[in-house]
């Protein structure tokens, strides 16, 4: 018996029924709670700087008679460092000596006769006169024959000598440079966004040298330059505080880490990673929050400055508490809903 037909055209128009499109499954990303910026931190390089050190030379020129000391040799504070042939300087001194013998037994004889009125007290005190500019002159020859000889003025180790001996050498020439090799200094440049931090209050520093590593040094600020003139950015010192000299030896040109942290002044500024930034090529700077329904939502916002090593304030567009997409940013649509790995 066949089958009528209104079954048959029943059955050909269930088979011909469209099947309905797949849901799409949510989108796998990461977020992260935005919180108070709070407290913020920037890094910079740095380099340990010698807290005494001098580049001594002559006051008078010469042929360099000795330099006993060679570069990396420690040396104590009045230790001889150089010396220029005295033979010169010497043969003046013994000129001054006779100007100023002779000047002192005229002073002499004019005072008796003045005493007898056998001159005037003019002659007397022209006498006087000549006689101060003698002992002077004779003083000051003195004075240039102790400058042939250059000794340390502190305990430190030779960093570089600049001349060779017998070499013929001029007044002010560089000879030897002496520095201490123990240190509390450190420098490094801040550009020049970094200069209110320096100037707030509520700054500190750690150092971080790379011989001492996980090793944190307080430091306070020292001084720092106020103009760049090269536009390399600002030079800034610090003084290292509480350093246990007999465990950590810190010597001028150590390489280090400088760690700044102040308060950030936007109020309700918050902190979230730089990878949480989506800034589409069309311009502009967004985030991706996470609303009602695990779906996401685009959101313009201000950042503000990078700190730390990874991290950006965000000084206006998101506040404290919101769940914030930091992996696929760039791969999101308006409403997409998503599913949170690190929930």
């Amino acid at each position: 018996m066949r089958p009528p037909i209104f079954l048959l055209a029943l059955l050909a128009a269930g088979g011909c029924r469209p099947t309905p499109p797949p849901v799409a499954a949510p989108r796998s990303v990461k977020v992260v709670t935005a919180s108070d910026a709070g407290i913020i931190d920037k890094d910079f390089a740095g380099m340990a700087t010698a807290d005494r050190a001098v580049t001594l030379a002559f006051k008078v020129e010469g042929q360099l008679l000795d330099i006993p000391v060679t570069e990396g040799r420690r040396v104590v504070r009045g230790e001889l460092l150089a010396e220029l042939d005295p033979r010169d300087v010497r043969l003046k001194v013994d000129a001054d000596r006779s100007a100023y013998d002779e000047a002192r037994s005229q002073l002499q004889r004019m005072k008796r006769l003045v005493e007898h009125e056998a001159v005037s007290r003019q002659d007397y005190e022209a006498a006087q006169t000549r006689f101060s500019q003698a002992h002077s002159t004779y003083e000051n020859s003195l004075g240039l024959l102790r400058e042939t000889k250059l000794r340390a003025p502190f305990d430190g180790v030779v960093e570089r000598t600049y001349a060779d001996n017998f070499e013929r050498v001029q007044a002010g020439q560089s000879i030897v440079r002496v520095v201490d090799p123990v240190t509390s200094t450190v420098k490094f440049t801040i550009p020049e966004s970094g200069l209110d931090m320096l100037k707030s209050p509520t700054t500190r520093f750690r150092v971080e040298f790379d011989n001492y590593r996980g090793v944190r040094f307080p430091a306070r600020l020292k001084e720092y330059v106020r103009t760049s003139s090269d536009a390399s950015g600002f030079p800034v010192s610090l003084q290292l505080t509480d350093v246990d000299t007999a465990r950590y030896h810190l010597a001028p040109g150590m390489s280090c880490v400088v760690t700044a942290e102040s308060e950030d002044p936007v109020r309700g500024a918050v902190s979230l990673p730089l990878s949480a930034i989506y800034a589409p090529t069309e311009g502009g700077t967004y985030v991706w929050v996470v609303v009602a329904g695990d779906s996401v939502a685009l959101r313009r916002v201000t950042p503000g400055e990078l700190y730390g090593r990874d991290r950006v304030v965000i000084d206006s567009g998101v506040v404290a508490g919101e769940r914030i997409v930091t992996a696929g940013v760039y791969r999101l649509r308006e409403g997409e809903r998503v599913r949170i790995l690190n929930d």
